[in-house]
């Protein structure tokens, strides 16, 4: 095997390299998320907390693969973003930015972090006060938090599935003949959010995830509708996703309200242009010295320069901005976010956080979301011989992963 052969051999998860990386940067963003919580506080300026997020993951992936042979990209795959209420996501201000956290703000909080380009994302939703959440943020947390545990679910190896959906499928599907595929997971998590009274946010895309691949072409929308469309895919053994949530209990068709809110942006890897302005030259060069290929915060730039020159790299298509979307003041919008592992023995959801105690005004009684919730997350194993020595382990992680599946689904979580 040449070595290009091999280097493309250990891109997937069957390589326990590559499944190492994930699993590491997992690790490390999960704890930077129970770090950036804690901070969550009356009073607190959000800047300083996204900096804080960013620098945990910095400082920990710093301190791994030190030794390696060969040099060893890693670190913040996606900035630390504090989105309040009624903002949807990506709002991670620039140093100048005075913005608190008050009592009784909803926050969205997302982030990611890489390793060698194996990337692992989350995002999940607090609201800034002690004891239970209840009323309309009750609910639509349970509906964003409930619709992740079906697309868990339903984003399975299809030939993995057939076996333990005999007595669970909707009655769309054929037993032996179809399995999931990625607009059946549109359709789901949609139909969750209705039993909540809630809405599935438009644009909203889970993407598959590869090395240093934060916006794969493998995609699931959350809504489905004649302006945006995507190819159908079946989800494979083997393939790693960002399962990406929001609901609100507005109308979810979030709007632009400020282009100069955006801050986060990404590398256009193949765009090309000369740049007239000299600053526009400089930012640019900045940015595919340190920032070559995943999104990085205009706050890592020299902030007076960046305002100018980012404005003339955007326009010329030179960089993918996220901006910050809104709903209507009033509106609550929740965020919850995974990275999953298609594994040969079910899939292994590896970032997640408890949600606080709630109390929503809605509960779910649709017998197709109970079935869908009722699915183990991984493959039964069948037969005697050598598959059954291995089984008891296994045995054990199907019961509690369908014990989880039975709770009710707020308070399902899945590490």
């Amino acid at each position: 095997m040449s070595d290009d052969e091999r280097e493309e051999k250990e891109l997937d998860l069957t390589s326990s390299e590559v499944v190492t990386k994930y699993k590491g940067a997992a690790e490390i963003v999960n704890k930077a998320l129970q770090l950036v919580l804690k901070e969550c506080k009356p009073k607190a300026k959000i800047v300083d907390i996204c900096e804080k997020g960013d620098a945990f993951i910095r400082e920990q992936t710093g301190n791994m693969y030190k030794n390696a042979k060969k040099k060893i990209e890693k670190g913040v795959a996606f900035p630390t973003c504090l989105s309040v209420n009624n903002v949807v996501c990506h709002f991670s201000p620039l140093a100048s930015d005075t913005s608190e956290l008050e009592e009784g703000d909803m926050v969205k909080i997302d982030m990611g972090c890489h390793i060698d380009g194996f990337i692992a994302v989350v995002a999940h939703t607090h609201v800034v006060k002690d004891g239970p959440v209840s009323g309309r943020q009750a609910d639509v947390i349970a509906s964003a938090n409930t619709a992740a545990e079906v697309a868990l679910r339903l984003v399975r190896p299809g030939k993995k599935q057939l076996a333990d959906l005999n007595s669970c499928l909707p009655h769309t599907m054929v037993v032996g003949e179809v399995w999931f595929k990625n607009k059946d997971v549109t359709e789901a998590i949609q139909k969750v959010a209705a039993a909540y009274d809630c809405k599935i946010v438009e644009g909203v895309l889970s993407h598959q995830l590869k090395q240093f691949v934060i916006d794969g072409n493998k995609v699931v929308l959350s809504v489905s509708n004649p302006d945006t469309r995507v190819d159908d895919a079946e989800f494979e053994e083997n393939e790693v996703y960002a399962v990406d949530i929001v609901a609100s209990t507005g109308e979810g068709k979030p709007k632009l309200l400020d282009e100069k809110q955006t801050s986060i942006y990404k590398r256009a890897v193949d765009k090309n242009y000369h740049l007239k302005m000299k600053t526009s030259r400089f930012i640019f060069s900045e940015i595919n010295q340190k920032f070559p290929i995943l999104p990085f915060t205009a706050r890592a730039l020299e902030e007076k320069r960046a305002r100018l020159g980012l404005v003339e790299c955007v326009n010329h298509d030179l960089l993918q901005p996220y901006p910050v979307l809104h709903e209507k003041p009033g509106d609550y919008v929740a965020h919850i976010k995974f990275t999953v592992l298609l594994m040969p023995n079910g899939s292994d959801r590896v970032t997640s956080h408890p949600l606080q105690e709630l109390q929503p005004t809605k509960a779910i009684d649709d017998p197709e979301i109970k079935a869908w919730l009722a699915l183990g997350t991984k493959t039964k194993k069948k037969g005697g011989g050598k598959k059954k020595k291995k089984g008891k382990k296994g045995d054990k992680a199907d019961e509690s992963t369908e014990a989880e599946a039975g709770a009710e689904p707020m308070d399902a979580t899945t590490d």
